[in-house]
């Protein structure tokens, strides 16, 4: 099902390299607001040393952000030493064919994107065949149509548990 992740987690940092080894995972996209920064665009605690040890086994890393804010989305890639892709339209496939160039990954199904929305993130990459990985947001949405748009994916969500 296209709005089904592979996997949920609390946050990107619960991640471990023995998942994406046992998932065949050489590289990962990543969202950042509410993913990797909070609305204050304050990083995730110990999100660089977890990239850091990523790296270190081998997995490699690209932002790929619906953000237009480029600065922004600029500042965080410098800070975890990654390089990135702003305004990617997901769950359009643009972003995430350019993210998939920059990583230099042949297939697919050896990439995972994590990010914090059913309808942008986890859409975006089951229509790329990609493995997807939903968080749970780093903090509450000030914007109400977000705040709708919560409402509905935790009602998707609840019905996926009750089919499995």
């Amino acid at each position: 099902m296209l709005l089904t992740p592979n996997l949920q987690v609390n946050k990107i940092t619960d991640i471990t390299i023995k998942i994406l080894k046992e998932n065949n995972i050489q590289a990962m996209i990543l969202d950042v607001d509410n993913t990797l920064i909070d609305l204050n665009r304050e990083p995730l605690e110990g999100l660089k040393d977890w990239i850091d040890e990523m790296k270190s086994n081998g997995i490699k890393f690209c932002i790929a952000s619906n953000s237009l804010k480029k600065d922004k989305i600029e500042k965080v890639a410098k800070m975890l030493d990654i390089p990135y892709v702003h305004f990617s339209v997901k769950p359009t496939k643009i972003g995430l064919k350019k993210a998939k160039k920059i990583l230099g990954v042949e297939n697919n199904e050896n990439i995972a994107e994590v990010g914090d929305q059913l309808f942008t993130d986890v859409l975006g990459t089951n229509r790329m065949k990609m493995f997807s990985i939903l968080t749970e947001p780093l903090c509450e949405e000030k914007v109400k149509i977000n705040n709708i748009k919560r409402k509905l994916e935790k009602r998707v969500l609840k019905s996926q548990r009750r089919k499995f």
